[in-house]
């Protein structure tokens, strides 16, 4: 399974465009966006331009997205919006969250932690690919290389459940991976000069990750 995760396009035709070769060129099996796929302001849909990529396709909202997000134009049957519900693909189990913790800016969607836990932990299991716009709180979320900006929420989750792979973005100056535990975070934020994340599992091994 080949994965080709990205956050934080924020609207820009640039970001689309590269994505759009990038997925020509890598061929993943799926496409996963781990939220702020639009602008805060714009009214415009930029999932309408994923419609016709014949691969599946997994959303979560981040905090610049609105619901309209959820209705891209024209409708395709291979995007699938994932919180707090679960899809299975070759075998692989997804499952996901939208939403970010509070923050200081603007910001259409965020977690209310308490109840977000109690909803989400259920879902995530050892096999789990858990899908989140936020990192977890201490792991790949330093904001301007000085203070740690994630979801405390979502590391208790992840340290109490340990799902294989968390792919989310949010904090653009940290893309990359890393541990936490036996749980393989991956930041796949474009929002400062990345492309994302190619990541490739299986079933024998740990998961491998190429910033791209």
């Amino acid at each position: 399974m080949r994965i080709y995760a990205v956050a934080d396009i924020h609207g820009r035709k640039n970001r689309v465009s590269s994505i759009l070769d990038t997925v020509s060129n890598l061929k993943p099996d799926v496409l996963v966006f781990a939220g702020d796929v639009n602008s805060l302001f714009s009214t415009s849909n930029t999932m309408s331009y994923f419609s016709n990529t014949h691969l599946p396709i997994l959303v979560v909202r981040g905090n610049t997205d609105s619901k309209n997000i959820a209705n891209p134009v024209p409708v395709s049957s291979n995007i699938s919006f994932l919180h707090f519900s679960e899809i299975v693909i070759n075998g692989f189990s997804f499952t996901g969250v939208s939403g970010t913790i509070p923050v200081p800016f603007s910001s259409r969607i965020q977690f209310r932690e308490k109840q977000t836990t109690e909803k989400l932990e259920p879902l995530v299991r050892k096999d789990t690919i858990l899908i989140a716009h936020p990192p977890p709180f201490g792991t790949l979320d330093k904001v301007i290389g000085k203070f740690h900006a994630g979801c405390k929420s979502l590391r208790e989750i992840v340290s109490r459940r340990q799902p294989q792979l968390l792919i989310c973005g949010h904090i653009h100056e940290m893309p990359g991976s890393a541990f936490l535990g036996k749980t393989l975070v991956v930041n796949c934020s474009i929002g400062m000069k990345g492309k994302g994340a190619l990541i490739e599992l299986n079933t024998d091994r740990p998961p491998i990750v190429e910033m791209v």
